[in-house]
């Protein structure tokens, strides 16, 4: 599994924002808006284009556009605050939406939408999700996207762990991953060491739903 893990001062200046306990909702979330566009940025870089005559005021240039634009589909619910994001950077992306939340005592992931396109064959997937702890969820999510006929797919994750990225590297799935970090552990709670804790709850608040 080819895995990217960008090195670079901004990068690193909104991870540490994120990571800081002292960071309220809306720093944290803020942070968490200019790392997704900085990691999709690099996602993209390697996508194919198309070339066409683009007019200026003055002559005519060589421009470009993406060839397929990638689908973007987070999983919720820590993964749509990376939508705006991701569509800042591909604004003509569609968006799909998978649906996850985690059980406390057993820590697997519980499916509870997925609203996809039927059929993926041919289209890059950009799955996003803030956080690659043990790769429970976000193996699911590329599953039921292999399923449906994804091949190239490319998982976006701000802050990822080891084992995470082991077992992403172990399902023998088609997936690359784009991270701003590689976190080496996990705690007994199965969070990312030293990770930023629960990136839902610092986004939006704690969860007091049951889904």
């Amino acid at each position: 599994m080819e895995t990217k893990v960008i090195d670079h001062p901004l990068v690193a200046s909104r991870l540490t924002i994120m990571r800081d306990k002292r960071s309220d909702n809306a720093t944290f979330r803020a942070a968490l808006r200019d790392l997704g566009a900085m990691l999709i940025y690099e996602a993209c870089r390697d996508v194919p284009v198309e070339t066409f005559d683009c007019h200026t005021p003055v002559a005519v240039a060589e421009g470009v556009r993406l060839e397929n634009p990638p689908i973007i589909v987070p999983v919720i619910r820590a993964g749509l605050g990376m939508i705006d994001p991701a569509l800042s950077m591909i604004p003509d992306a569609q968006v799909g939406f998978i649906g996850l939340a985690r059980d406390e005592e057993t820590h697997e992931p519980v499916p509870y939408l997925e609203a996809l396109p039927e059929d993926l064959t041919g289209q890059p997937v950009f799955v996003v999700d803030p956080m690659l702890a043990t790769g429970g969820s976000l193996l699911h999510a590329i599953r039921l996207l292999h399923a449906r006929g994804a091949t190239d797919i490319t998982a976006v994750c701000m802050v990822s762990a080891q084992p995470g990225v082991q077992a992403l590297a172990d399902s023998g799935l088609p997936v690359r991953l784009v991270t701003a970090t590689i976190d080496p552990e996990l705690n007994e709670d199965a969070y990312i060491v030293p990770g930023l804790g629960d990136a839902g709850d610092r986004l939006y608040g704690p969860r007091n739903i049951d889904l």
